[in-house]
């Protein structure tokens, strides 16, 4: 993570932290990604064994989304972990981007993945197999029981953390495409159409592709220290220049310390000179709770010179 840049300005300057989680949403968290590693890890192997007893390509292309989820799982908790190190002299933001590079090795990942299922897809639409579709049924409905199960663990408090809420939906939708296979096991029954099971699993494909374009695309934008796309920098900065005192804002940068965590460095004219450090906390906090960036430098001046930002230039 870049850190922020020093323009050699020998003015004041100050930085303040804000944390909104509780002190046991943590532990909670951990919690979570541990039981939902355990049962879908479990269900995975289940589904395999099954999936290709009943040579159904729908069984096993759902098997290959559920162990991306387990994958995901376990990288987005060892990240997690890995973001609560302490910021030491060679990494001064700590590890919170570890975060950031989990969903983007998530994502590749699961694109490697769609590749091989809609090849086996494909060739299986050319030459249909006979498929266990009672097999198919029992198992998929077993998923939507697994995977609902899971969802329901990262529920509680999922509106207030990204991470946890991409956990919630992503969860949410792999119930729904088991439940999508299931029905796809009762008409093969019912009707004796083979090519519906890898039809089905080229739809659950597409779900598969439709969410990790939005993860990479997001990751990417968020490794390249983007503005975090719930927020504006240009929102940030009219805030900035309402406060009392502050005559202009330039400088102002806004980049993602974690998947879940905003920081901030920003120059504010004050003509008045220095307003104290409770003021500038107190806008640290309000930063915070208006726009969710914990970490906030400001640095004050009295704008008796211009300063141009070197970044806006090219090198």
């Amino acid at each position: 993570m870049t850190p922020p840049h020093d323009h050699g300005h020998g003015h004041d300057h100050h930085h303040a932290h804000a944390h909104a989680h509780g002190p046991g949403a943590v532990p909670d968290r951990q919690r979570a990604f541990a039981w939902g590693i355990v049962l879908n890890g479990s269900f995975v192997a289940l589904e395999l064994a099954f999936g290709f007893a009943a040579q159904s390509t729908a069984l096993v292309a759902d098997a290959v989304h559920n162990l991306s989820d387990v994958a995901a799982l376990a990288l987005a908790w060892f990240a997690a972990w890995l973001a609560r190190r302490a910021a030491n002299p060679r990494f001064t933001y700590g590890l919170r981007s570890s975060t950031i590079l989990a969903a983007l090795a998530n994502a590749v990942l699961l694109l490697l993945a769609c590749g091989g299922l809609v090849l086996e897809a494909v060739q299986r639409l050319l030459a249909p197999a006979p498929v266990a579709g009672g097999v198919v049924i029992a198992v998929a409905l077993a998923g939507v029981v697994v995977n609902g199960g899971t969802a329901l663990l990262f529920h509680h408090g999922h509106q207030h953390d990204l991470n946890q809420r991409g956990a919630f939906l992503h969860m949410l939708t792999d119930a729904l495409v088991s439940l999508g296979v299931a029905l796809a096991g009762f008409a093969m029954l019912r009707t004796g159409w083979t090519w519906l099971d890898p039809a089905v699993s080229l739809l659950v494909v597409a779900v598969v592709l439709g969410a990790t374009w939005r993860l990479l695309r997001d990751s990417a934008l968020l490794s390249l220290h983007a503005v975090p796309a719930h927020l504006a920098s240009a929102s940030i900065e009219a805030f900035l220049a309402a406060q009392p005192g502050v005559a202009g804002v330039h400088d102002l940068h806004v980049w993602a310390l974690s998947t879940t965590e905003v920081a901030l460095t920003a120059h504010l004219v004050m003509p008045d000179g220095h307003p104290g450090d409770d003021w500038l906390d107190a806008l640290a906090l309000a930063l915070a709770h208006e726009h969710g960036i914990q970490h906030a430098t400001l640095q004050v001046e009295t704008g008796q010179r211009g300063h141009a930002c070197r970044l806006a230039t090219p090198p």
